[in-house]
């Protein structure tokens, strides 16, 4: 498994170049699908960690965006 998200996202990159270029072998590019298709889960799994610690992080604070001048207030 990859070291970090963004050491995922950039073999990720690099893969999706290589296969857009159409110049791997049948093999290599039936390969190459199948590493990025386990980076994509790890990124999404990175990511629904961070999405859960941040929501821990925040608690009751998650409320919806308002303006400061009270300009939704006024509206209603």
């Amino acid at each position: 498994m990859p070291a970090s998200f963004e050491e995922a996202m950039a073999e990720l990159a690099q893969l999706v170049t290589q296969m857009e270029m159409g110049q791997l072998p049948l093999e290599a590019s039936v390969a190459a699908y199948q590493r990025g298709s386990e980076l994509v889960k790890y990124c999404a799994l990175q990511l629904d960690k961070v999405e859960a610690q941040v929501k821990i992080l925040e608690g009751d604070m998650l409320k919806p965006f308002t303006d400061d001048d009270g300009a939704d207030e006024a509206a209603r």
